[in-house]
């Protein structure tokens, strides 16, 4: 274990990860995939998931929840995303989501809250900061996830995949 990876929080040392998420979707809806890069120091999982019918943002947020879900203890994690609507709506909308009883400013139901309330009570159990890039500017591990994503999608529909159970409903 890297020292760099280890810091000391009261006698218990918390573990950081770096995770990296995008989603891909043929068609929205239409069938998606998922893709999740996690890295804890010299360490790295990837994963993918396959939905037949789906949204680009429900597979956005599917991928945070999945990497996150990976996680077998609390830890401090950077997850780093292409997906705006991911990023602003964990750190800035959902907020005001909560205290209108899941609704959007005009007062209809949030889309995708089944997924918003999930990805709220995994990151409530880490020290989540959350960062945006770029897609498709050459970002390495970008790059990466947005392959896994989109392979998933063919390995899916060719049967080398099973769908992902939870969160494919449109």
């Amino acid at each position: 274990m890297r020292e760099s990876n280890v810091s000391e929080s009261g006698s218990e040392k918390t573990i950081s990860v770096e995770i990296f998420t995008d989603g891909a979707c043929s068609g929205n809806p239409g069938p998606g995939g998922w893709g999740a890069l996690l890295r804890y120091g010299r360490h790295e999982k990837r994963m993918q998931g396959f939905c037949s019918r789906t949204t680009n943002n429900r597979m956005e947020l599917l991928a945070a929840i999945r990497a996150l879900e990976a996680l077998t203890r609390p830890c401090k994690v950077v997850l780093t995303t292409d997906s705006s609507y991911l990023k602003d709506g964990i750190t800035s909308w959902i907020h005001n989501w909560k205290r209108r009883g899941w609704k959007n400013a005009k007062g209809k139901p949030v889309k995708n809250e089944d997924l918003w309330r999930r990805l709220d009570e995994l990151a409530s159990r880490h020290q989540v900061e959350w960062r945006w890039v770029k897609g498709h500017s050459g970002h390495e591990e970008n790059e990466i996830v947005d392959r896994l994503a989109t392979s998933a999608i063919e390995m899916g529909l060719s049967g080398e995949l099973e769908q992902d159970e939870n969160g494919c409903v449109v």
